[in-house]
């Protein structure tokens, strides 16, 4: 992808994503991920009906009348976007890979933070870290954001969400909102997904597409193994070869939704061609 395109492709995508978060999330982004505490901002006087427990006696003996504490919310929080960018993302069969609704779910994310003056980071993952962006605040940053998401070839093209998350709990030592992105045909995470869950407020967002369920029969057909590069002549005649996919596809799909559950942690379900954008609001809707 040259320059222009790049540059055109992530115009389009803030555009698109920026009124999203500025009309529909912003409101319930804030409200739904609330700050780490109150925090001291003033003393004023007393008036009628104010919590006689904020009186600050030290004052109010001081000028001879009352004065209560104001607190306010510490707002600022980070958010951490660990994105799936292994070589299953780059399915896709009706109208866009899973990868670009990946993007476009994350770059929503990241302007809804940045509107609550959050600070944003960026994890891409296959079976290892192929991409560490610190958090940071600012519109220059979601954009170089987005730009990665966009356009980062990585080195592996296998998943392990298990490191993704270790690394994750190595690089942000304070409590952070962060958002798993991925189809989650992955395995062995939940003991590293719990201790994880733990310390941070972790949602998972499953983006999947509607023909991964099950291999139509299709006669002998020559498929790709996107995450080992493996070309293989499948007989999709064969019904005990489609029963045993479409069994396998639903165990990791339970595993996932089992082991988030377990954990404590959100899980949310987007299909590529369903809008993503009503799954958003109704989940924000229900954490809030």
């Amino acid at each position: 992808m040259d320059t222009k395109e790049l540059l055109k492709k992530v115009r389009k995508i803030e555009i698109k994503t920026r009124r999203l978060s500025d009309h529909i999330f912003g409101g319930e982004y804030h409200s739904t991920f609330k700050g780490r505490g109150m925090t001291f901002s003033e003393v004023r006087q007393y008036q009628y009906g104010d919590d006689v427990r904020s009186i600050d006696w030290n004052v109010t003996a001081r000028y001879n009348e009352p004065f209560v504490k104001v607190f306010e919310e510490e707002r600022e929080l980070t958010l951490m976007l660990l994105v799936d960018i292994s070589g299953s993302e780059f399915f896709g069969t009706v109208g866009q890979f899973k990868r670009e609704v990946v993007t476009e779910v994350s770059a929503t994310l990241a302007f809804s933070a940045l509107q609550n003056n959050d600070k944003v980071g960026l994890i891409l993952f296959s079976d290892e870290v192929e991409l560490y962006i610190p958090p940071k605040k600012g519109k220059s940053h979601v954009l170089r954001i987005i730009r990665e998401l966009l356009e980062f070839e990585p080195k592996s093209h296998r998943t392990d969400l298990s490191e993704a998350l270790k690394f994750l709990s190595n690089v942000i030592k304070k409590k952070a909102i962060v958002f798993v992105l991925s189809d989650f045909m992955a395995e062995d995470y939940e003991k590293t997904l719990r201790v994880t869950g733990n310390k941070h407020d972790l949602t998972g967002i499953r983006i999947y597409d509607p023909m991964e369920s099950d291999i139509p029969n299709l006669g002998m057909v020559r498929m790709l193994d996107a995450e080992s590069g493996k070309l293989r002549l499948v007989n999709t005649q064969s019904r005990r070869l489609r029963n045993a996919y479409a069994a396998h596809y639903r165990d990791r799909v339970g595993y996932y939704r089992d082991t988030f559950t377990r954990a404590g942690c959100g899980t949310l379900d987007c299909r590529v061609d369903e809008s993503y954008v009503k799954k958003l609001l109704g989940y924000f809707k229900r954490r809030g």
